[in-house]
């Protein structure tokens, strides 16, 4: 049973597990039989880990538990995309989706409770920033929905070989900013890559980040997966106010991390993902501007409808408008498709992800006293 003296056992990737069982004078193999365990047979308890000598077993009942992030409510779309929120305590909790298609199931994980980049299309920054998630928390989004679908499909609690995998891809494009939770993130990719774990391949584990430079580096130098850049404008003016990190790490640099990324990177592209904006960032002249700043990163454009919600003050792109700015890119050369919107009825689409946030940082009450004294000015301007 989890207290406050037992730690969790999927706060730690393989290395930690080895250090974990030498503090109890176990042998490094014991590691791997309790990853095993732990990440494809999601075991929740000791006794029934029967190739683990007894002694073992008895000081883990007393010093360690397995414990996922529960379950408040699950909700399932129309088009088959499932919706967890999942409780991460202190009034904080975080969403997970998984969306299914015929080759392949892919979970959208959440890094941090609320997010504190504050896009101006993402539903989840207007909600402010409590805290980071752990790594128990991450990865526990996975062994939740990976060990909860195959019970669903009848695939009893275990995972069988690739072919039988029921999450095929992972994308930490849910709610936070995975770079910015950088120790906690890395563990957490380990066990997804680790062949004792989930076994998947670096080309299905996609991070996506609005460009914390610095950490993109360090993201290649420790666990280079494929990577999504939340791009959303050509020119600094116009990101500046779209993502405001823009204002810290600019496009040239965000582009000079890009490639520099590419010498390590699992994929031979960079995936660049724009939010489509009726009448903000939409235009013929913002698809040449987007031709021209991306000429010297191999990528592939994402363009994504954007998903409403009532604080953005935006609208989406018309269809029309999508496709004719889809064109101009194409007709560039540029690789580019348009993301379908899934999910979208249970507010699990791209950017809607909102969950439940205890916000630290008074984002909601900033807001409020920013809007009335630009109401102010405008009063005074009009006297």
């Amino acid at each position: 049973m989890a207290n406050a003296e037992t730690v969790n056992l999927l706060d730690f990737d393989a290395a930690g597990l080895v250090a974990y069982c030498a503090s109890l004078n176990e042998k490094p193999f014991r590691a791997k039989q309790l990853q095993r365990w732990i990440h494809q047979f999601g075991a929740t308890g000791f006794d029934g880990m029967t190739d683990l000598a007894k002694s073992l077993r008895e000081k883990l009942q007393t010093r360690a538990h397995i414990v996922a992030p529960a379950i408040v409510s699950d909700h399932v779309s129309a088009d088959g995309t499932r919706k967890w929120l999942v409780d991460v305590g202190n009034g904080n909790a975080v969403e997970t989706v998984f969306i299914p298609e015929e080759t392949r199931g892919t979970l959208c994980v959440s890094s941090q409770a609320g997010c504190a980049v504050n896009c101006r299309f993402c539903s989840t920054g207007k909600q402010g920033f409590n805290r980071n998630l752990t790594t128990g928390e991450i990865i526990g989004q996975l062994w939740m929905a990976e060990h909860m679908l195959r019970r669903s499909l009848g695939a009893g609690g275990g995972r069988g070989d690739a072919d039988q995998r029921v999450i095929t891809n992972v994308v930490m494009m849910g709610m936070g900013e995975p770079l910015l939770n950088f120790d906690a993130l890395v563990p957490a990719l380990r066990l997804m890559l680790d062949d004792n774990a989930y076994g998947l391949s670096r080309r299905r584990v996609t991070v996506s980040t609005s460009g914390v430079v610095p950490m993109m580096d360090r993201l290649g130098a420790e666990v280079p997966v494929a990577l999504a850049v939340s791009l959303h404008a050509p020119n600094d003016a116009l990101r500046d106010d779209l993502v405001p990190l823009n204002r810290k790490y600019p496009l040239r640099e965000l582009m000079a991390a890009c490639q520099r990324y590419l010498k390590v990177a699992p994929r031979d592209f960079i995936t660049f993902e724009y939010c489509m904006l009726d009448g903000v960032n939409d235009t013929d002249a913002h698809a040449r501007e987007l031709i021209a700043l991306t000429r010297d990163v191999p990528c592939k454009l994402n363009l994504i409808p954007f998903n409403p919600f009532p604080e953005s003050g935006l609208l989406r792109s018309k269809n029309d408008r999508i496709k004719a700015f889809a064109q101009i890119l194409m007709d560039a050369g540029l690789v580019t498709t348009i993301r379908k919107t899934r999910g979208d009825d249970i507010d699990a689409a791209c950017g809607q992800l909102a969950g439940e946030v205890k916000d630290r940082t008074r984002l909601a009450q900033r807001t409020h006293r920013q809007a009335k004294d630009g109401a102010k000015v405008i009063e005074v301007r009009a006297v």
